[in-house]
């Protein structure tokens, strides 16, 4: 059974969180403060963390970097609507996605089942098959419609550094420090061409992207089994 943490200071919230998580099969842990978060991650070595931002005495950010000073496991932080400095904030410091209040159900559930198919990507060769196009990371060698698919060398660390993180969403500052140099970290133009770029070589669609997904203002998102609809931009 998969363990996970909620850490969220409205005890209502997290009472009937828990709840409606282990009616889906997780066993949940519940805190109500940054310490407690800390102390019940290191005591519980949970699975996956779902982390509110807004918290009092130590905040979000700051469990966050506890988290990460010790250990990778997946964190989904929730935020209001109104602190997008926040999640970008959190994406940077490593949380692997977001979820903004208030959120549905199924949409939480999603994003769970994504970071576990995630942590089960990890040990699998590095060859990314999907109905569009075929990626080879040792090889460095992608194919598409049958054909090789010729990528610039900045293309192919920007294709490398999503699909090496499956369905976790990628921050704009995250991709530009990385794959242009922390200098890069505000021109989120780059970014724009060059998944543009990336889209018109690999998605069978261009104009409707299934596997290259933008989250509007946040990053961007390689989804394996592609999405019914996609974000562009």
């Amino acid at each position: 059974m998969t363990r996970l943490l909620v850490v969220d200071d409205e005890a209502r919230f997290a009472k009937a969180l828990a709840i409606s998580l282990r009616a889906h099969g997780y066993e949940v842990d519940i805190a109500t403060t940054g310490e407690e978060a800390l102390a019940t991650a290191a005591s519980r070595h949970p699975d996956l963390v779902v982390l509110d931002l807004g918290l009092p005495g130590m905040g979000g950010i700051d469990v966050l970097r506890g988290l990460r000073a010790w250990t990778a496991v997946p964190v989904i932080v929730l935020s209001a609507r109104h602190h997008e400095a926040s999640k970008v904030d959190a994406l940077d410091e490593g949380a692997d996605d977001y979820v903004t209040k208030p959120f549905g159900m199924d949409e939480l559930l999603a994003r769970l089942r994504a970071l576990q198919r995630r942590g089960a990507d990890r040990d699998e060769a590095p060859v990314v098959e999907t109905d569009g196009f075929r990626i080879d990371l040792t090889a460095k060698r992608a194919t598409a419609r049958g054909a090789d698919v010729h990528l610039t060398p900045k293309e192919w660390q920007l294709l490398e550094l999503l699909v090496r993180n499956p369905g976790k969403l990628v921050s704009q500052r995250q991709v530009l420090k990385e794959v242009w140099g922390p200098q890069y970290e505000t021109e989120t133009d780059y970014l724009r061409v060059f998944i543009a770029n990336i889209r018109r070589k690999l998605e069978p669609e261009p104009a409707r992207p299934r596997y290259f997904i933008t989250e509007s203002g946040m990053g961007y998102r390689f989804e394996p089994g592609g999405e019914t609809t996609g974000g562009q931009g």
